[in-house]
């Protein structure tokens, strides 16, 4: 036998087509089987699939979405920054005390360390900035939202340093490396459940600060104190914020608007309990609230007349409203120094 001939030569003619056929099947599959694997490694290099948290959904819908674990916070610079955020962010008054002049910090409108659905969590706020806002007529950035927190939710005017912080200043670069790490995976472009503060339907009733003063008495002075003034523990550190008068926010601050208040109220108020009273009693209680006498707006110029018009003449406020014989908006004294909080 001459074992150099090649054995396909003595197949028969009809075999020797069939396995020609079989072999070009096979290198035919293998071709678009290694076609298949590198297109997938090709789509998985250069795309994220969303977390279970953030899955896609129809659009318009809102997407869930739920914050990394504090445990998860990185070492190095990085989770140094967001730590020291995270400090501020609970603690204004101590952390950042030359720019915050009255007894709130940053965690008492945003629950839970900025983390809490339905309270304006910071998560959501992270990847809903740049954005236009009307309040000042332009394209904002996450700092200078924060610089309006400093001016009117922290009263700034009346802090030591007489002002937020210049821009660039590190207190900024903290927070928003704490935000930023608070809203890894979050989807852009997309709503997210639990942002920003609840939407309340005006009721049929509308608000009325009246019963609202009962709401309140029965709801909210327990912790806030029946003068709205907060309470404090043995140091005189900050246990329960002040909601009116010279150590809580100032006239220009979201919360002063009765919506706003509202919302907030409804879903988080009283602590631990949101969503336990009705939207009448939140409309109530935040008229209430909000028809008290605080720092006066820090863009007020000339008279409050004139600022009402400029600055809150669209808002539900209280604002440049005659109440029991007062003028609201003429504001508070600058509170006494609070040593710590």
């Amino acid at each position: 036998m001459d074992e150099s001939r090649d054995p396909a030569s003595s197949e028969p003619p009809r075999d020797h087509d069939r396995a020609r056929t079989t072999r070009r099947g096979l290198y035919a599959l293998g071709g678009g089987v290694t076609l298949f694997v590198f297109a997938v490694l090709i789509r998985d290099e250069f795309h994220h699939a969303p977390t279970p948290d953030a899955a896609v959904s129809a659009p318009g819908t809102p997407v869930s979405f739920t914050p990394p674990p504090m445990s998860k916070i990185p070492g190095g610079p990085e989770g140094d920054a967001i730590r020291h955020g995270l400090a501020i962010f609970e603690n204004t008054g101590t952390q950042a005390s030359q720019f915050v002049g009255n007894g709130l910090a940053c965690r008492n409108c945003h629950l839970d360390g900025g983390r809490k659905a339905n309270s304006a969590p910071m998560w959501a706020a992270w990847v809903s900035y740049p954005q236009y806002r009307s309040k000042n007529g332009k394209i904002n950035t996450m700092e200078d939202r924060l610089k309006g927190c400093f001016s009117y939710s922290m009263n700034a005017q009346d802090s030591p340093s007489g002002g937020p912080p210049k821009p660039g200043d590190p207190v900024y670069a903290d927070l928003q490396t704490y935000f930023h790490w608070l809203a890894k995976g979050a989807p852009t472009d997309t709503k997210l459940k639990g942002a920003g503060f609840v939407k309340l339907k005006l009721t049929a009733l509308g608000y009325d600060r009246s019963r609202g003063q009962a709401v309140y008495a029965q709801h909210c002075a327990a912790c806030h104190g029946a003068d709205g003034q907060g309470r404090t523990d043995l140091n005189g550190r900050v246990v329960f914020p002040a909601l009116w008068g010279p150590k809580s926010y100032n006239w220009g601050a979201g919360m002063a608007v009765v919506n706003n208040a509202a919302g907030f109220i409804k879903a988080n108020m009283p602590l631990g309990a949101g969503n336990s009273l009705s939207d009448q009693q939140s409309w109530d209680a935040a008229a209430w609230i909000d028809s008290q006498e605080r720092p006066k707006d820090p863009r007020q110029k000339g008279t409050v007349e004139e600022n009402a018009k400029a600055f809150h003449a669209k808002e539900k406020t209280f604002y440049g409203k005659m109440v029991d014989g007062h003028l609201l908006g003429t504001g508070t004294a600058p509170p006494t120094r609070i040593a710590s909080r």
